[in-house]
């Protein structure tokens, strides 16, 4: 009877390290959440979706020309994570058309929709840093 019981001890720690190793690759395996976290200190940001899900563009100093850039062109949602200065974005290349001061630290996680008159429903053509 003694071994048979040895022989359940085992068997029961085995399982129980395999459901543990099991759980284990389950937690690491989890997508990682997005966040305006994920932008560089000192960048503007911006994303494709809105509330900064995915990867963000990232640029830093001035820009005449985002349409470059999927993310700028396409922004879904930006973020000001600057280290001293405000941005200025527009919607033309070469620092024209409409335009908004975004403050440091600032953001908007609906670009697209966020303005009643539609200014940035095509994305940011541009950027200036406002010091």
């Amino acid at each position: 009877m003694k071994k048979f019981i040895g022989l359940r001890a085992k068997a029961a720690v085995t399982s129980g390290a395999v459901l543990l190793a099991g759980l284990g690759v389950a937690a690491t395996a989890a997508p990682a959440q997005a966040a305006k976290s994920d932008c560089s200190a000192g960048a503007l940001c911006a994303w494709l979706a809105t509330s900064y899900a995915g990867d963000p563009g990232e640029v830093f100093g001035n820009n005449a020309d985002l349409r470059q850039y999927n993310k700028f062109n396409n922004a879904g949602s930006v973020y000001n994570r600057g280290n001293d200065c405000d941005v200025r974005i527009y919607t033309l290349k070469n620092y024209e058309g409409r335009t908004y001061l975004l403050q440091r630290g600032a953001s908007i996680a609906t670009l697209q929709t966020y303005f009643s008159d539609g200014r940035f429903a095509h994305g940011i053509a541009a950027n200036r840093w406002v010091c």
